[in-house]
Formats: structure tokens, sequence, C-alpha cells
């Protein structure tokens, strides 16, 4: 009985369902541009090169809208 069982796993283990290919893409950098924002500290993957004026003034308006840190550092 107890080796029905670990054949059962051993099976189970070795099935495994195929990931389709759009799926391994997700998050993937590849065929991406990097834009980088605030010092070298932000980092942007786009897609689209032509965008990235929009990508850095659609930063900076949204980093002037964030509540203030208490770390002077960030000021």
């Amino acid at each position: 009985m107890k080796n029905d069982k670990l054949d059962s796993n051993l099976d189970i283990s070795f099935t495994r369902n195929k990931i389709s290919s759009e799926r391994l893409l997700m998050g993937s950098i590849i065929d991406k541009y990097p834009v980088i924002l605030d010092d070298g500290r932000t980092v942007v993957f786009i897609s689209d090169k032509n965008k990235e004026a929009e990508i850095r003034l659609k930063y900076e308006l949204l980093k002037d809208q964030k509540y203030p840190s208490r770390s002077q550092s960030h000021h």
C-alpha cells in the first residue's frame, strides 16, 4: 500500500502542465527600453521608446503630488 502511494506521488510530480509562452514572457524586459528616473533610483521599462518624455513628465507630476517624506534626505 505504501509503495502504491509513493508511485502515485512520483507520477504526479512528473506530470506538470505546460506553461504557455505568453505566460512566460510576463514580467520579461525583452524588447523593452529602460527609463531611468529620480537620479537612477527608479527604473521603468517601457515598450514604446517614443513615450519616454511622457513617462518622465507623468513621473514628475506624480512625485510632486505625494505626501512629504519624514526623511530629510528625500527632500
